[in-house]
C-alpha cells in the first residue's frame, strides 16, 4: 500500500498517520512537509519538484523485495485533503485506487470558510493551479461564492485584475494553518490588482455578498445550484419594447449551439431585453451584454436581477465595444444593422468556440455567413417558421404564424480551440506539482 496522509491546516497529525511514518522506508513531499515530519536520518526521501520522476521513484521502490517479502512501505505528504484537486489522482491512475491508504486532513477551503463563518456546501470551487486563470475568472463572474485554489501566474492579483469591473469582495487566505502567519484579508479586487502577495496565499475566496445574502434554506445537492429546470422561457418573463426580443423558439436553439456552461464568457451582443444573455447565465456561464441604448441597457440589468443573475452590461455599439473585452467562448448576435458583417467578423476573431447569429433580414444573410466562413468557423443554418395556437371566439383555436427568423451558427474547429493545459495530465510541465495546490508553494 501507499500512505497517502494529509497534513491539513494546523491540526497535528494523528498517531496513526505517525505510526505509518515511522515505519516507512520512503516519503514523498514537498520540502516543507518532509522537514516538519522529523523523519529520522535513515529514511530516504523525496522532494517533490516534477511529479513523473516522484511517481517513477515510488514505482521502483515497491518493486524492491523485502526480506519478509513484504513491499518497501511508501508515504506520500500533502496539503489538506490530497483527494480534492490533489495527488490522489495522479497515485490512482498510476497505480490503482485499492492501492492507496489515503488519510485525509481538513482542506484549505473548508478551513477558510469555517474562519468567516460561512458555509461552504452551496460554494463552488476552482482550481486556478497550472490552469489558465480565465475559467476561474469566468466561475467568480458568475457565481456568488467561490473558492480559487491559486498557483504561479494565477493568483490574487490576477484574479483582483480580471474582476475589476464585478462588485466582488476577495478574500485572501495565507498560512492556513500556521499560528504566527495566518492571515485572512478582505480586499477589493483593484486592491488585489495591485498588491504583492508571495507565496503564502493557500485559497482565495470570491464573494458577492449582495447575493450571499438572498434567503437560502435547506440544501440537499452540494456545489452551485443545479441548471433551470426550463429554458427558452416565454417572452413575458421578461420585460421588452414592442415585442423586442428573441422568440423562445429561436431562443431555445440559439441556446443549444451557444452550449453556455460553468467556466464560460458568452457575449450577448446587440442584446436589446437580455433574453439570451440571462438565459446563457441561467446555465451558470458568465455572460457580458452589449447594448447601445440606455433604455435597453437599464432593460438588461432590471432582466437580469428579477431573475437572480448576474450580468455584465457594457454601454456602446459594436464593433467598437468588442475590443474592449475579454475573449469569449461563444457569441450572440442578435442585431447590427449594416453594421452586422463587421460586427460577426470581429465576434469570430475573438470567439473560442462558436458564434450564433439571428437575423430577420434576408439580404443580410449572406454576409454574415461569408464573415463566419471567412473567419475560419464551419457554418451551418435554419430558416426557423413557426406557428403558435392563439385563441378566437367560441371557445376555439388557430394558428398564428411568427416572422421567420434565420439563424446562423459557426463553430471552431475542434484543432483550432485553445484547449486547457490540464496540470494532473502533465504534471511535470509545472515544478510546483498539484500535491501543493492546496497548501503554501514550496
Amino acid at each position: 500500500m501507499i500512505t497517502v496522509i494529509g497534513t491539513g491546516t494546523g491540526a497535528p497529525l494523528a498517531p496513526d498517520a505517525r505510526a505509518a511514518l515511522a515505519g516507512a522506508a520512503l516519503v514523498v513531499g514537498g520540502r516543507r512537509h518532509l522537514e516538519a515530519a522529523g523523519l529520522p536520518g535513515t529514511v530516504e526521501r523525496i522532494v517533490l519538484g516534477p511529479l513523473a520522476p516522484a511517481l517513477d521513484a515510488v514505482e521502483e521502490h515497491l518493486a524492491k523485495p523485502r526480506e519478509d517479502g513484504r513491499e518497501t512501505p511508501v508515504v506520500v505528504l500533502a496539503s489538506g485533503d490530497p483527494g480534492f484537486f490533489g495527488i490522489v489522482r495522479a497515485l490512482a491512475e498510476r497505480f490503482g485506487p485499492r492501492r492507496l491508504d489515503v488519510r485525509p486532513g481538513v482542506s484549505s477551503v473548508a478551513t477558510a470558510f469555517a474562519r468567516l463563518g460561512l458555509t461552504w456546501d452551496d460554494a463552488v470551487v476552482v482550481s486556478a493551479h497550472g490552469r489558465e486563470v480565465r475559467t476561474a475568472l469566468n466561475v467568480c463572474r458568475a457565481r456568488p461564492k467561490v473558492a480559487v485554489l491559486t498557483g504561479p501566474g494565477a493568483g490574487p492579483a490576477e484574479l483582483g485584475a480580471g474582476l475589476r469591473a464585478s462588485r466582488r469582495v476577495l478574500v485572501v487566505a495565507s498560512a492556513l494553518g500556521d499560528p504566527a502567519r495566518e492571515r485572512l484579508e478582505r480586499v477589493t479586487p483593484a486592491e488585489a490588482a495591485a498588491r504583492d502577495w508571495g507565496d503564502a496565499v493557500n485559497v482565495v475566496l470570491c464573494l458577492d455578498e449582495e447575493r450571499l445574502a438572498e434567503p437560502g434554506g435547506a440544501r440537499t445537492v452540494a456545489g452551485a445550484p443545479p441548471g433551470p429546470a426550463g429554458w427558452a422561457l416565454a417572452e413575458d418573463a421578461f420585460a421588452h419594447r414592442d415585442s423586442m426580443i428573441t422568440k423562445f423558439e429561436v431562443r431555445a436553439l440559439a441556446l443549444a449551439r451557444l452550449g453556455p456552461r460553468p467556466g464560460d464568457l458568452v457575449w450577448d451582443v446587440g442584446a436589446g431585453s437580455g433574453s439570451v444573455a440571462v438565459e446563457c447565465a441561467r446555465f451558470g456561464a458568465a455572460v457580458t451584454a452589449v447594448e447601445k441604448t440606455r433604455d435597453g441597457v437599464e432593460r438588461v440589468r432590471a432582466n437580469a436581477a428579477a431573475h437572480g443573475v448576474d450580468v455584465h452590461v457594457v454601454h456602446g455599439a459594436a464593433p467598437t465595444v468588442l475590443s474592449d473585452l475579454d475573449d469569449p467562448d461563444a457569441v450572440f448576435v442578435g442585431g447590427g444593422g449594416r453594421e452586422l458583417p463587421a460586427i460577426v467578423t470581429a465576434c469570430a476573431r475573438r470567439a473560442r468556440r462558436a458564434v450564433v447569429v439571428a437575423v430577420a433580414a434576408l439580404d443580410r444573410v449572406p454576409a454574415a455567413r461569408e464573415a463566419l466562413v471567412s473567419a475560419g468557423f464551419g457554418c451551418d443554418g435554419v430558416l426557423l417558421q413557426s406557428s403558435r395556437l392563439a385563441p378566437l371566439p367560441g371557445d376555439v383555436t388557430r394558428l398564428a404564424a411568427a416572422n421567420p427568423v434565420f439563424l446562423l451558427w459557426g463553430v471552431r474547429p475542434p484543432a483550432a480551440m485553445n484547449v486547457e493545459t490540464d496540470v494532473e495530465a502533465d504534471a511535470e510541465s509545472d515544478v510546483r506539482t498539484d500535491v501543493e495546490a492546496e497548501g503554501v508553494a514550496q
